[in-house]
């Protein structure tokens, strides 16, 4: 059986290897990138949730498959969620990760351990021809060390340990990452979904 197309609306190289490595063979996996007529959609939305359907529905009304988008980010409670939904950009540049990272360090340096408390947090949503189909969110609670660790993944990978283990995301490696991460817990009940609602 051939492998159904799944096209993800995002431009983010990392997150579509993250997704691809997910799904297998099950699936061909595409993303904006492939299409360079898809248009830049604005994330205005303030929840994860409201980005991740912009992103889904503007994308769903240029092609005829299904599509999945993704909106995720770090919430760290002793910062009332930051950077939350500004996540990628939270340093003052988008996508710029060291940026990103030394200043969620600098803003918890007098945080104590206790207190560094941290969920990634992702929402996916599915499409087709400008409708929502359905969404959903997957969630991984852990801890913000106070120095980055680990070369591996991307983001605040190397800041993030979750619970149960001692290493970060960095340092665990994208085997066991995408086992725990929030994304893979949002991709599996994507991937239910889609085996229950073939694209038509």
């Amino acid at each position: 059986m051939p492998a159904a197309p799944l096209i993800i609306a995002t431009r983010n190289a990392h997150k579509t290897a993250e997704i691809r490595e997910m799904l297998g063979e099950a699936y061909s996996v595409k993303d904006a990138n492939d299409f360079p007529d898809f248009p830049q959609v604005e994330e205005t939305g303030t929840t994860f949730l409201e980005n991740a359907t912009l992103k889904a529905v503007a994308i769903s009304r240029c092609v005829d498959g299904m599509v999945v988008s993704d909106d995720s980010g770090l919430e760290v409670d002793a910062l009332a969620g930051a950077p939350g939904v500004w996540s990628s950009s939270y340093g003052g540049e988008e996508g710029n990760h060291a940026k990103n990272n030394a200043k969620l360090l600098a803003s918890m340096a007098d945080i104590p351990t206790a207190q560094r408390t941290a969920r990634f947090v992702c929402v996916m949503v599915v499409a087709q021809h400008g409708q929502v189909l359905a969404h959903f969110r997957g969630t991984v609670d852990g801890t913000i060390v106070t120095a980055e660790r680990g070369k591996d993944g991307f983001g605040y990978d190397p800041l993030f340990i979750p619970i149960g283990h001692q290493a970060t995301f960095a340092e665990l490696g994208a085997e066991i990452k995408n086992q725990l991460s929030h994304r893979s817990r949002a991709l599996q009940a994507v991937m239910t979904w889609l085996q229950q609602h073939p694209a038509s």
